[in-house]
């Protein structure tokens, strides 16, 4: 052991050996670990390249390495590269930081892991809202416990996700990437992507912290003017309940202001809040470009010095994607007193402590990762070797995306029937019928990167609806009709595809979006929407199939969700597939013909108008329909909402007490019965209504609920135990209170079908609580055999 060096050394305590790094750094070494630079690995395995960027400029790589480098950012999100080869050109980089620079301290190297690792040939799953879909946390924790294992096996140590916001308005792009409209369904999910991820030893950064869903007009990057109690009661809880109980490594701020107060400079929560009273030790990673936007977008700073030292003193420690205002602006700040160095080596501590966890400061930490160490460096012997999309991840992807896809709306016609009871014609029509892409989000490689190089090829297959119905009926005649672009308007298909109709025996009409970033799609970041109407010409289309009279199974492979028109009263069926991932088409196929029994769940509304915004079901009296206005906000088909091949019974709804204090619980519980002939799953929702409180609350709000997998004639009695913290809201003082009086649980199929109620009062006093309070019923789901359930 180098005892010149003891900040390597596994045996001291940690705080010991962070504490002798940080008296060896020099001011130039320091600032180093506070930044990353965005580099690309090499096709050829050499070292990665500087990412050159019109908000970035030149960056001097060889300039950079001998002071060391905190980050490595996106070094396979930049452009294609074969993983093996990639991984080689990683080690190759990390290797040469250690070499020279005069302490050898490796970077952390962080990717996009949004909808899967965001890389050339890696699993593309479905996006956050089908993940939201499938309320079911512990099968989306199964997808990032392997995303974070194909991370590690290149060399990534920390992932991009998840976000964490909560959909206030439909129309912002960026819809795609959350896990819906309701704080506790993006809570749950999110801790699960959390664990699953940090299970593999990767740290995951949630994101974004906070605000940014809550943007005027739903534009992205717009102003945020939400109250106190909105933030604190509807925004924070998913931040305070995956940090409380999945202990991810890291937070992002948003872009956004909060009425006035820039994220990225905002004392108050990335340090008053996340720190002080949630106890958060990991380290805050600045949103790409925020920390400049502070001078040439929010205008509170003047300088990008000053930009730099109002982010550390805020509280964040490490600037993304490259060297912008942590170089040698703060570097002046330092120099002129404007900053204190004490706050620097805060967020250096942090950084190293980071690096510490993940051994990147120990005497025999290794570049190589473990999945090349037989191969050495030999370039042929790594390009191929790493395999991101197996047959198991593809596995894990379907199964998401057949738990996802929610049906909406059944006339009898679905299923379709296999084989010989299949329709003999089926008519595929629509811009996203036979379009690869349709069933990716805005963060796959493909749409995000890959699209410009379409040399590489997609590095995964991605069958189209098309193919997949011709391999799912294939003794149908299935003709295809374009219709009508996703957005460029153009009607002069219309009259091909209603003839196609016509001629046919059933209609899939596939309609939605196309992912894309800053306005080149029509779902994504920078892509929102005025409105809530299907993009282009597809209303239209929609509407003249329909007319048709063929039997119409509507498909939405979207980011969002659309107003349907006519639809809802004239289609055979309608599933909304958000996003669903390379094997989304193939799982539609399947939901269509019967094969797969649909059991997703709306983690969105769909809206009954197209201009009626926002459309959240969390909500209070006022925003829901009355006789003093002309606009109806009603949903056409409400959060939690979605529909099986099989038929449940719910009954014996029941509630245990009736009268408990202010620190009591109250249980209520409910039996399940598939009564229908195929198995099938029902997502029993709990939802709190709060009568009367001494501030305005939603008239409905999920609390809790249990996905019940059955096989026909088996049944399960579901029971919740709910602590009195869970009717918990912030009080007109700005406090969490508890307060007395009456509750009522719903127990429902969704949040306005409501199959049964049970009232309860709180006694006592009015009592305060904190972060430490319960934010979970107990859930048992007790299964009856089947000769019981059907006697009864």
């Amino acid at each position: 052991m180098d005892h010149a060096r003891p900040w390597q050394d596994s045996t001291l305590p940690s705080a010991e050996r962070i504490a002798s790094l940080i008296a060896a750094l020099s001011l130039e070494e320091k600032i180093a670990q506070l930044y990353g630079v965005w580099v690309g690995a090499s096709a050829d395995g050499t070292d990665v390249a500087p990412n050159q960027h019109e908000m970035i400029g030149d960056v001097d790589l060889d300039a950079l390495i001998p002071k060391g480098l905190g980050q490595l950012t996106r070094p396979f999100g930049t452009a294609p590269v074969d993983p093996g080869v990639g991984a080689l050109s990683l080690a190759r980089t990390q290797r040469r930081i250690v070499a020279e620079s005069r302490l050898g301290i490796p970077a952390l190297a962080h990717e996009e892991c949004l909808a899967g690792f965001a890389a050339w040939g890696a699993t593309a799953y479905p996006v956050p809202l089908s993940w939201a879909a499938t309320f079911d946390p512990e099968l989306i924790a199964r997808m990032s416990r392997r995303i974070g294992e194909d991370l590690r096996r290149v060399g990534i140590h920390q992932g991009l996700a998840p976000v964490l916001d909560v959909v206030r308005d439909a129309r912002w792009g960026r819809v795609e990437e959350t896990m819906g409209e309701d704080p506790y369904l993006v809570g749950t999910v999110g801790a699960a992507y959390v664990r699953g991820l940090e299970s593999a030893g990767v740290v995951a950064t949630l994101k974004h912290f906070v605000g940014y869903s809550a943007s005027k007009a739903g534009r992205n990057l717009a102003p945020v003017s939400v109250g106190r109690r909105e933030l604190a009661d509807v925004l924070l809880p998913p931040f305070e309940m995956v940090l409380r109980e999945a202990a991810p490594r890291s937070v992002m701020n948003a872009y956004t202001d909060l009425d006035g107060v820039p994220t990225a400079a905002d004392a108050a929560l990335l340090t008053e809040l996340l720190r002080g009273v949630w106890g958060f030790e990991g380290t805050v990673v600045a949103d790409y470009f925020s920390i400049a936007f502070l001078q040439t977008l929010h205008g509170t700073a003047g300088s990008l010095a000053d930009a730099a030292a109002a982010a550390l003193e805020a509280g964040i420690d490490v600037e993304l994607p490259t060297v912008h205002a942590f170089g040698a602006p703060l570097r002046e700040a330092i120099a002129d007193g404007r900053l204190d160095i004490a706050v620097v080596d805060r967020a250096l501590r942090r950084v190293l402590a980071q690096k510490l966890e993940l051994g990147l400061l120990d005497a025999d930490w290794d570049a190589t990762p473990e999945s090349l160490r037989d191969l050495a460096d030999d370039l042929d012997a790594v390009r191929g070797a790493i395999d991101l999309d197996p047959p198991a991840n593809r596995a894990l992807a379907a199964e998401i995306a057949e738990r996802a896809i929610v049906l909406l709306h059944n006339d009898g016609t679905l299923p379709l029937g296999s084989g010989a009871a299949a329709p003999p014609r089926i008519a595929v029509i629509g811009p996203n019928a036979d379009d690869r892409f349709a069933v990716l989000g805005c963060y796959s490689f493909p749409a995000h990167v890959g699209v410009h190089h379409p040399a590489s090829g997609d590095g995964i297959a991605l069958p189209t609806l098309v193919e997949s119905l011709q391999a799912e009926f294939p003794d149908a005649a299935i003709s295809h009709v374009l219709g009508t672009s996703v957005d460029g308007g153009e009607t002069e298909g219309i009259a091909e595809a209603v003839a196609a109709a016509s001629a046919a025996d059933v209609v899939v009409l596939a309609l939605g979006d196309r992912a894309g970033l800053f306005g080149r799609g029509t779902s994504g970041e920078g892509c929102d929407a005025e409105s809530l109407a299907l993009p282009g010409a597809q209303g239209a289309l929609l509407e003249a199939v329909l007319d048709a009279g063929t039997p119409t199974v509507v498909t939405l492979l979207a980011g969002r969700p659309y107003t349907l028109g006519t639809a809802p009263e004239r289609a055979a069926g309608i599933l909304e597939a958000f996003f669903a991932g390379e094997e989304g088409t193939r799982a539609l196929a399947g939901i269509l013909s019967g094969r797969v029994a649909p059991s997703g769940r709306l983690p969105v509304s769909v809206p009954a108008s197209a201009g009626v915004h926002p459309s959240t079901y969390l909500a209070a009296p006022l925003a829901h329909r009355n006789g003093v206005s002309s606009i109806d906000p009603t949903a056409r088909y409400p959060f939690g909402h979605g529909l099986s091949y099989t038929r449940f019974e719910w009954s014996d709804v029941s509630g245990e007490t009736s009268a408990v204090p202010t620190d009591g619980e109250v249980a209520v519980r409910v039996r399940i019965a598939n009564t229908g002939d195929r198995a099938g799953a029902e997502v029993v929702q709990l939802y709190l209504h709060d009568p009367i409180a001494s501030v305005v609350r939603p008239v409905q709000r999920l609390i809790g609920y249990a996905r019940v997998d059955l096989v026909p004639g088996e049944a399960a009695d579901v029971r919740f135990v709910v602590p009195a913290e869970l009717s918990s809201f912030t009080s007109r003082d700005g406090e969490r209170i508890v307060e007395p009086g009456e509750l009522v649980l719903g127990l429902g199929r969704s949040s306005a079908e409501l199959v049964g109620t049970h009232r309860a009062v709180l006694t006592g006093a009015v009592r305060r609580v904190d972060h430490t309070r319960r934010l979970h019923p107990d859930v048992t789901v007790e299964r009856q055999p089947q000769e019981a359930s059907v006697a009864s």
